[in-house]
C-alpha cells in the first residue's frame, strides 16, 4: 500500500481526532492518518485564543478518562493549559507522527467498485482509505450576524474565534455583538482596556457563579501520588454535573433550584434595577446553554460599559445604529456570535453509496444512527455528530463513548470478514424517532427560547436528550442486528 492508501483517515486533531487515534493504536490499528487543516493540533482549542478563553466544564472532567491530568492548576482550565494537555497527550501516545498538517479536506466520495473512499484534499491530493472518521466537531466555522451594512464598516472588526491580537483595545470605542459563552469570557477583559464598551445583547443568557479556584500545589501532588484520588474527584464532578440534567430532560419545572441560583447571582452582583431587568431572561433556564461567570455582571456595571438591548438596524462606516434610532460610534466591532453548528455538518462534501450526496440524505434534517453512522455511507463515522452535544456535562465523555462505538464497528468488520458496515435504515429511523420524541418534551424545545441547538425548522439536531450514562449504556457497543455488513 502507498501512503495514499491508509486503512483509516481521521479528519481533525481536536479531542475527537486525537482520542480516536490513540484508541486505534491501543487496539492494534496503526495504519491511519490524521488530516488537520491548521498548522497545529488542538481544534477549537487551537483556534480560540481570545482573552479569558477557558473551559466552562471542570478541568478534571474535560479530559480523557485514560489520561487524567493531576496537574490542572485551576478548576476551570484556561485555553493554553488545555492546549498543552492535548500536545502532551499526543506526544505520549505517539500520534503526532500520524498527523498531516495543512491538509484541508475538500471532498469525500465513496467508490462502490473499489469499496474505498476517495478523500480529496484542497491541494488536489487524493487518499483512498477503507474507512473515514470525521472528528471535525461543530465549533469551527465562525457565525457572523446578518446585519444591514456590515460590509461598510471602516474600523477594525473580527470574530472572537479569529481574535486580532495585534489590535490595541486601550482607550478605544469597542462594540461587542453577542452575549454567548465566548462573549461572557472576553467582555470582562475588554472592559478593562477599552475606553468605551457597548455590548449588544439580543437575548440575555442565564448565568450562574463560576466556582473557579486555583488548585493548590499540595492537592495537585495528592492527585499525582495517591492512587485513585484524581479518578475519585473526577467521578464526583461527573455525578454532580449529571444531576443538572434532571430539569433539562425530565421536566423543565424541576429546574427551579438552578434558576434560583442564577437569580440570586444577578441580585448579588448588580445593584442597578434597570440593568438587572435587562440581564434577566424571560425563558426557562436550560433552554439556552447555562453559562458560568463571576466577572461578567460586574463588567456590565462598570461606568465605561453600556448594555444595549435594542436590536441593530444597520452598521455604518464608523458606527452601529439601533432600531430606536440611536447611533453608537465605534472604532472596533468584536463578534461574539458563536459558530455555524448545523452548517458545519451540512457543508461537508460527502458522497456515499450509489452517488447519494450527504445533503440529499439530510434533506429533511441532519441525523445519524447513535450520532455516529449514516445509512448509505459505508465505513463512515462521525464523532460529535448530530445529537451528541450536551447542555450539562463534558462532550469529551460523549466522544469517548463514540470512539468505543467506532472500534466496536471495526471489530465487527474484522470478526465477520466483511468489507463494509453501515446502519440499517430502519434501525436509524427507530433511533432518531425515539430521540426526537424525547427532545420535544425537553426544555430546549419547551423553554420558550430560540437557540443554536435548533435548526431552521425548530428541530433540535444538536443535543442528546438524556443523561450521558444512558448514551454510554446504549451506544458504546455496536449491535450487529442494527447494521448491514457486506463482503
Amino acid at each position: 500500500m502507498s501512503e495514499r492508501d491508509p486503512a483509516i483517515v481521521i479528519i481533525g486533531s481536536g479531542f475527537a481526532g486525537l482520542g480516536m487515534a490513540i484508541r486505534l493504536k491501543q487496539a492494534g490499528f496503526h495504519d491511519f492518518v490524521i488530516l488537520e487543516k491548521s498548522d497545529a493540533l488542538g481544534g477549537t482549542w487551537h483556534d480560540n485564543t481570545y482573552p479569558g478563553c477557558a473551559c466552562d466544564v471542570p478541568s478534571h472532567m474535560y479530559s480523557f478518562s485514560f489520561e487524567l491530568n493531576p496537574g490542572w492548576t485551576r478548576m476551570f482550565a484556561p485555553q493554553p493549559e488545555i492546549r498543552d494537555y492535548m500536545e502532551r497527550t499526543a506526544g505520549k501516545y505517539r500520534v503526532r507522527e500520524h498527523i498531516r498538517f495543512g491538509a484541508a479536506v475538500d471532498s469525500m466520495e465513496y467508490d462502490d467498485a473499489a469499496r474505498r473512499w476517495n478523500v480529496t484534499l484542497a491541494d488536489g491530493t487524493v487518499l483512498t482509505p477503507k474507512a473515514v472518521v470525521s472528528g471535525i466537531g461543530a465549533l469551527h466555522v465562525p457565525s457572523y450576524p446578518d446585519l444591514p451594512g456590515i460590509e461598510r464598516f471602516r474600523g477594525t472588526a473580527f470574530h472572537s474565534a479569529e481574535w486580532d491580537h495585534s489590535y490595541d483595545l486601550a482607550g478605544k470605542r469597542v462594540a461587542v455583538i453577542g452575549t454567548g459563552a465566548s462573549a461572557i469570557q472576553f467582555v470582562p477583559q475588554v472592559a478593562e482596556q477599552a475606553g468605551e464598551l457597548v455590548v449588544f445583547q439580543r437575548t440575555p443568557p442565564w448565568i450562574q457563579p463560576k466556582p473557579d479556584v486555583p488548585i493548590p500545589a499540595p492537592v495537585r501532588m495528592a492527585f499525582k501520588k495517591i492512587p485513585g484520588a484524581a479518578r475519585a474527584f473526577r467521578g464526583g464532578i461527573y455525578w454532580a454535573l449529571e444531576a443538572r440534567a434532571i430539569g433539562f430532560t425530565i421536566d423543565p419545572r424541576l429546574s427551579g433550584p438552578q434558576e434560583r441560583v442564577a437569580r440570586r447571582h444577578i441580585r448579588n452582583q448588580i445593584a442597578d434595577p434597570e440593568l438587572r431587568a435587562k440581564v434577566t431572561p424571560g425563558y426557562t433556564i436550560g433552554c439556552k446553554r447555562i453559562l458560568l461567570s463571576s466577572d461578567y455582571y460586574p463588567a456590565l456595571a462598570r461606568p465605561n460599559v453600556e448594555l444595549e438591548t435594542s436590536g441593530i438596524a444597520e452598521v455604518r462606516e464608523h458606527s452601529i445604529v439601533t432600531v430606536d434610532g440611536r447611533e453608537h460610534e465605534v472604532d472596533c466591532i468584536i463578534y461574539g456570535t458563536g459558530f455555524k453548528v448545523t452548517d458545519a455538518l451540512t457543508d461537508l462534501r460527502v458522497t456515499g453509496r450509489d452517488g447519494a450526496k450527504l445533503q440529499e440524505i439530510w434533506a429533511d434534517g441532519i441525523e445519524a444512527h447513535r450520532g455516529t453512522t449514516i445509512p448509505g455511507m459505508p465505513n463512515f463515522f462521525m464523532l460529535l455528530g448530530p445529537n451528541t452535544g450536551l447542555g450539562h456535562n463534558s462532550v469529551v465523555f460523549m466522544i469517548e463513548v463514540q470512539i468505543q462505538h467506532v472500534l466496536s464497528c471495526l471489530r465487527l468488520l474484522r470478526e465477520r470478514g466483511a468489507d463494509t458496515i453501515e446502519p440499517r435504515p430502519e434501525a436509524s429511523r427507530r433511533f432518531n424517532d425515539r430521540l426526537q420524541r424525547r427532545l420535544r418534551r425537553a426544555v430546549w424545545n419547551e423553554g420558550g427560547c430560540d437557540s443554536w441547538y435548533l435548526d431552521d425548522q425548530g428541530v433540535n439536531r444538536t443535543l442528546w436528550p438524556g443523561h450521558t450514562f444512558e448514551f454510554w449504556a446504549a451506544s458504546r457497543k455496536a449491535r450487529p442486528e442494527e447494521f448491514i455488513l457486506t463482503r
